[in-house]
This record gives C-alpha cells, structure tokens and sequence, in this order.
C-alpha cells in the first residue's frame, strides 16, 4: 500500500512537471514570434525554431493526457488539467501557423501592428508560465487572481490593436493583401484568445479552493 500510494504522489508531481514544460514552450514559441516579427533577417531560422517547439508541445500534450489516464488521484482535476494542457497547446499551435504564414504568404516586413500585438501575446505567455508552476501550491496562493486578471488586461488591449489594425487594412484597395494580413491578425487574436482561455481554467481551478 505505501509503495502503491508513493506511486501516485510522483504521478502527481510528474504531471505538473510536464504542464510546466508545456507552458515555458508556449512563452519560449511567444518570444521567437515577437523576435520574428520585429526582426525580419531571422524570419526562416526563428520560423525553424517555433516549429520545433510546436511538435515538442504536441508530445508534452500527448504525455499529460497519458499520464492522466493512467493516474488514479491526479492533483488538480483531471478535466482542468486537460483544459489547460489543451488550450497551452492551441497558443503554440497558432503561433506556429502564423510565422508559416508569413512565410507562405511571402510577406517582407513586419504588417503594422502584428508586432505590438505579438508582444501582448508574449506577455500573457509569461503570465501562464508563471500561474501554472505555481499550480502546485494553490490552495494557498490566491495570488494567482491577479495575474488571471492582468491577462484579462492584457487581452482586452490585443483586441484593441487587432480592431484598430483591420480597420486601417480595410481602408487599402489590394484584396489580395487584405485576405493575407486579416487571416494572420485573426490567427493572433486566436492565440491571445487561447491565452485568456487558460486563464480563466486557473482562476476556476483556484476558486475552488477559496
């Protein structure tokens, strides 16, 4: 019995040590988008590196979902641990899918305001890494709130320079680059999106043991 119960209480720690690799990939892929975007020179070698970073994400996820199956006592619920895994996962997700657009769709320079916006979305990621490896503590750290609500912040103004980009795109002529640069702010909006998403499964997760 106590070796059985020793074996779930590593499970647990495995478990958030997995979702905390996931989430420092996920500001890691954040970083190299803001680096992308602001710096042109190194479009195909930073595009290189978030897509390596996606595929690791993709096997982190994979292992958290594993894990979760094969454990009987999990530390947090097993449907809050799957959400935010999930959700971490989608943010690396669309981060790769928009520096392979920009790269697919042959774009030059940094678009206005993608390179603000990427940098709001690196913050919300620095928030998430720090939220989820303090997981492990949250019956007692009710900190954590606030950092659920700066990204709330921080969402709100990526959703002002996502406004106020398509609409000066809207003011061009060329379609073309219409359709390009809308499906790439959109992209952004998704992940900044994704990250309030996991926010919001923190803040839930914490008020239950309020």
């Amino acid at each position: 019995m106590t070796q059985w119960l020793s074996w779930i209480k590593s499970n647990e720690k495995e478990i958030l040590s997995i979702l905390n690799d996931l989430a420092r990939k996920a500001e890691e892929a954040a970083s190299l988008l803001s680096e992308l975007l602001g710096n042109f020179e190194k479009l195909n070698e930073n595009h290189t590196k978030i897509k390596k970073l996606e595929r690791e994400a993709d096997n982190l996820t994979h292992s958290i979902f594993e894990e979760l199956n094969k454990t009987f006592l999990t530390p947090l619920d097993r449907e809050d641990i799957s959400r935010i895994a999930s959700k971490t996962d989608d943010i690396i997700d669309y981060i790769e899918g928009i520096s392979g657009r920009i790269i697919n769709f042959k774009i030059k320079t940094s678009p206005p305001y993608m390179f603000e916006i990427s940098k709001e979305l690196h913050r919300a990621t620095q928030e998430i890494n720090l939220m989820i490896t303090r997981l492990n503590n949250v019956k007692a750290d009710k900190s954590i709130i606030d950092h659920c609500r700066t990204i709330n912040e921080i969402e709100h103004k990526a959703d002002d320079i996502y406004r106020k980009a398509v609409g000066e795109l809207f003011e061009t002529t060329d379609i073309i680059n219409i359709i390009k640069m809308k499906d790439i702010y959109e992209a952004l909006e998704e992940a900044s999106d994704r990250c309030l998403d996991v926010a919001d499964s923190i803040e839930d997760i914490v008020l239950k043991y309020t």
